[in-house]
């Protein structure tokens, strides 16, 4: 199989790099935009983070585990990504940089195994994460389907 070419977005954010910052790790935001899933971290280098949400069962389940390798408020977040039963571990990387009238964002996810199984979903997911967390943090209103 090919080699996974690492994902990166970028992403302008209307808000100071704190607020954006909050918006990534808080547990409130993250229920928001990973639908419903709670984030449980250790926000420090070596520290394990989790996003755990219910299941098609009502059953919690793990969608999302890692292991946090660099955390410096309200900079730069990084950390390994392996989803759902996948023992592949990815790398992504949270940058924020402050402009003159925004956040600037760049999401970078990379390191991927070659026969990694989630590339696509998250090459899915990473824009919808990102487009939910600027309209809140923008607006303060979230998209509710039908």
């Amino acid at each position: 199989m090919a080699h996974q070419a690492p994902l990166k977005y970028i992403f302008y954010i209307a808000a100071t790099p704190e607020k954006v910052w909050e918006g990534f790790v808080s547990r409130e935001s993250n229920r928001i935009i990973f639908s419903g899933a709670e984030l449980q971290a250790d926000f420090k280098p070596g520290g394990l983070l989790a996003w755990v949400g219910a299941g098609p069962d009502g059953k919690p389940i793990t969608y999302v585990r890692g292991k946090v390798l660099w955390f410096e408020p309200p900079r730069v977040f990084q950390y390994t990504f392996a989803m759902g039963q996948n023992d592949k571990a990815s790398r992504a990387t949270i940058e924020l940089v402050p402009e003159i009238e925004a956040t600037k964002v760049t999401v970078t996810h990379d390191e991927w195994a070659e026969d990694d199984p989630t590339y696509a979903a998250c090459a899915d997911g990473w824009p919808r994460i990102l487009s939910r967390l600027k309209t809140l943090l923008e607006t303060g209103k979230t998209f509710k389907p039908h």
